[in-house]
Order: structure tokens, then C-alpha cells, then sequence
């Protein structure tokens, strides 16, 4: 599934944010064309792709986003959209009067919530958060990402039973921009936040609640027994990292948020979305070429060789040969030479 970005600038600021990159950028175009929109639908069409994300910033900022969603879902797209929930009167009242009657197989909400405690926000925000859940709860699950280790998801199955919301958690690791060294859950603190994720098991079984972990977390750091529990879920479990293709309102074109600055390419260099896929693929084997993932017994393991796991997400993999490992490869090289943390 691509992913749109339809704005790069957001009504939040998250302390976790993998997309401020993208979004300091003052000379890139703030809002999506309705060309350039025409021409990626026409593309992932064309591709026999039926289903796509739409992305920020925060999406909904986009002036004319009630009417991007129902031209996608017009032309027979599967749409999900990425938002904070933050929106205004008038943009909400948008969505009750032309969205509330599709149906949520065609059309779904991922909304990113924060611990009110941990993570707090002015009362306004939270209002407009509430009044966005009470419109589009039905069409919504809850998201949210850990980038600390005594993260409460309490609130979360508040959230649900209050506002009728779907009954599934997509769960993320936040994850590194390469040469951060701060602002992300580590390799050595992996097994950590999957404990205090598997502490919640009474909740989510006795409330009906699915937990959806999203790429970056690895199989070895998992219990057999934790394991069990998950794929109790009629849910997919997956352990790979693949390319995202996040395409922004410029037309340009990378492998995920937290590389955006990495091998960019403008959309517009390809004859079709499957070239695109399998360019940023190879940039992939390249660099898990390097380095097999983020932990040393990586490489060898049997689980990544079946392909069941994929070592942990790519910019993880990015962010420890930005640290730690030689580079072989001279185009690599000058590319990860961008992030040199003594620049």
C-alpha cells in the first residue's frame, strides 16, 4: 500500500515526530496538487493497486481532503487515512455530513493518541480529539507509538468503549532518524517495551481488543507464550520490514519516514509504481547486506533467512551503520555521509 502525503505541516507537536524532517523543508509544496494526486492514483491503478494511505503531516489540513477522499473511493480505492484527530469545526462538520455514510470496509481512520498524562496537550486539542472520535469512532482505530519504556495504554481502552471505536490497537516502536542518537526506543530496550506491551494481556482479552504491532519490533525478543497470544488474533503477525513508498506533495518519492532523506527520488524517474518497488527493494538488500539487522546474532539467524523476520525496521538497520559499521559500498557511503553526526 502507498502512502500520500497530502500536507507537510502538521496542528501538533509530538515528541516523537519521525516526519519533522519532512516537514522543515520550507521550499517543498505544503499541500498535494490535485494533478499530482490524479497522476499517483492513475499510476497505482494502472499497478492493480486498490488500496492507499493518506498521510501528513496531518492530512486533514489539506484544503480540499473531503474531496481527495471521495474521489479515491469513487475510483474504486480502499482508503485509509493517518490523522491526529485535531481537526476544526468546520472540517469535522465536513466529515459528518459526506463520510459518516461510506462504508468502514471502504474507509477507515487510523487516529495517533498520546497519554494525556505522559504526553500532554492543551485542552482545546483533547476537545476537538473527543468531538472527532464521537463523529468517526466507528471508522477509527486507535494508534499509537512507544518511545518510552513506562508507556500506559490505559486510556486507550477508555478511548474504544467511549467512543464505540474499532476494536484493535495499531502499536509502533518509534524509531530512529539516521544519526539521532535520542527519541527512540533501542535495540537493547526492545524486550523491555515488549513486556510492558504483554503486561496489558488481561485488558486487551478481557475487553475484545486486538493489539496490532506495526514494523521495527523482532521475533527473537518475543516469548514463545507471548507469541501464542498474538496469533490468537485473526490478524496477520508480521516481523518483516518492507518499503512504504511515502510520496509527497512534490513528487518526491522514498522507502519510509524515518528515511526520507535517503536515496529520494522524484516519482516522476519510474514507469510504474512496481519500478518503484523494486528500486527502493534493492536499496533495501543492500543495505541488510551490510548489516543483517539490529542486533549481532542477526545474521546467520534462521528466522531472517526464512524471511519470517526482517531484523528489525530499515532505518534501524540504517541508524547502526550510520553509528557503528563500516560502509563498503562508495555510493552508500556518500549518501549515509549526509547523517555524520559531527556535521
Amino acid at each position: 500500500m502507498a502512502n500520500i502525503l497530502l500536507a507537510t505541516r502538521c496542528n501538533r507537536s509530538c515528541p516523537y515526530c519521525f516526519a519533522s524532517s519532512e516537514m522543515a523543508g520550507s521550499s517543498r509544496e505544503r499541500f498535494i496538487s490535485w494533478e499530482n494526486l490524479t497522476y499517483i492514483a492513475d499510476l497505482l491503478e494502472a499497478g492493480g493497486e486498490r488500496s492507499v494511505s493518506l498521510l501528513g503531516g496531518e492530512p486533514t489540513l489539506h484544503p480540499r481532503c473531503v474531496d481527495i477522499i471521495l474521489y479515491l473511493l469513487r475510483r474504486g480505492f480502499t482508503v485509509t487515512v493517518f490523522t491526529n484527530g485535531v481537526l476544526s469545526p468546520k472540517r469535522l462538520g465536513e466529515f459528518r455530513r459526506y463520510l459518516t455514510r461510506t462504508s468502514p470496509d471502504r474507509l477507515s481512520f487510523v487516529c495517533n493518541l498520546n497519554d494525556p498524562i505522559q504526553t500532554p496537550a492543551p485542552t482545546e486539542e483533547i476537545r476537538r480529539i473527543e468531538r472527532f472520535l464521537a463523529v468517526m469512532g466507528p471508522f477509527t482505530l486507535p494508534g499509537f507509538n512507544i518511545y518510552r519504556l513506562d508507556f500506559t495504554l490505559d486510556f486507550l481502552f477508555d478511548l474504544i468503549n467511549r467512543f464505540g471505536m474499532k476494536r484493535h490497537m495499531r502499536l509502533g516502536i518509534t524509531h530512529p532518524l539516521p544519526g539521532r542518537r535520542d527519541g527512540f526506543i533501542r535495540p537493547s530496550e526492545m524486550r523491555a517495551a515488549i513486556e510492558r506491551l504483554c503486561s496489558y494481556r488481561p485488558l486487551f482479552d478481557s475487553l475484545k481488543v486486538s493489539p496490532g504491532i506495526d514494523c521495527g519490533f523482532p521475533l527473537c525478543k518475543f516469548t514463545e507464550e507471548e507469541l501464542g497470544w498474538l496469533h490468537h488474533f485473526n490478524r496477520p503477525l508480521q516481523f518483516r520490514c518492507a518499503p512504504g513508498l511515502d510520496i509527497t506533495p512534490d513528487m518526491s518519492v522514498y522507502h519510509c519516514f524515518p528515511l526520507s532523506r535517503y536515496r529520494r527520488r522524484s516519482l516522476f524517474e519510474f514507469d510504474s509504481i512496481r519500478e518503484v518497488r523494486e528500486y527502493y527493494q534493492d536499496i533495501h538488500d543492500e543495505i541488510k547486506a551490510e548489516v543483517a539487522g539490529i542486533f549481532d546474532e542477526c545474521d546467520g539467524c534462521r528466522h531472517k533467512e526464512e524471511g519470517v523476520c526482517g531484523g528489525g525496521g530499515l532505518c534501524q538497520a540504517v541508524h547502526r551503520l550510520v553509528i557503528e559499521a563500516p560502509v563498503r559500498g562508495k555510493d552508500m557511503e556518500n549518501e549515509l555521509a549526509r547523517y555524520d553526526l559531527s556535521s
